[in-house]
């Protein structure tokens, strides 16, 4: 892989704490600065189509994603999202081509200490690098294919459909 198209949309991940609300609402897209940290070894492309948190996520939304999928020269295109509404929209993007297309998030915002969002991406692009065309979710340490995951939310994981 030469280069990585990513599309941020927001979700936790993207998640600031905001004084003035005494609440959290989601900012600027944290991947960019991470990778740049990280020294990557490979072109990246940054889009952010939205700032949304996915419980507030519409069917307009997942169109202008699905379009900037559908737009991209990538074949590799890394989509941050959040968790609650990642698996709807991947099925959005099941038959977009011989692309290979990763949504992650994360359950804690990136900006805690103790987040989960570093790792989540990291497994996100190793794992780019080696699938076939379709699309898939990374989270909790798995690569699932989108058909076949849920988010239990008791548990705060991602997990194969039974």
């Amino acid at each position: 892989m030469n280069k990585l198209t990513i599309l941020t949309t927001g979700g936790t991940i993207d998640k600031v704490y905001f004084d003035a609300a005494s609440e959290f609402q989601v900012g600027a897209p944290v991947i960019e600065a991470l990778l740049v940290r990280m020294n990557v070894g490979f072109e990246v492309s940054l889009n952010q189509l939205m700032r949304v948190d996915s419980l507030d996520m519409t069917d307009q939304n997942r169109k202008l994603i699905r379009q900037a999928v559908e737009e991209s020269d990538a074949e590799h295109i890394l989509i941050t999202h959040g968790t609650d509404g990642m698996v709807e929209t991947a099925n959005w993007l099941k038959d977009v081509g011989e692309k290979k297309i990763i949504l992650t998030g994360a359950l804690q915002p990136a900006a805690f200490a103790e987040n989960d969002a570093v790792f989540n991406i990291g497994c996100a692009i190793g794992a780019i690098q080696t699938v076939a065309s379709g699309v898939y979710i990374a989270m909790n340490g798995r690569i699932f294919d989108s058909n076949k995951v849920v988010k239990n939310r008791s548990k705060n994981r991602f997990e194969l459909t039974s």
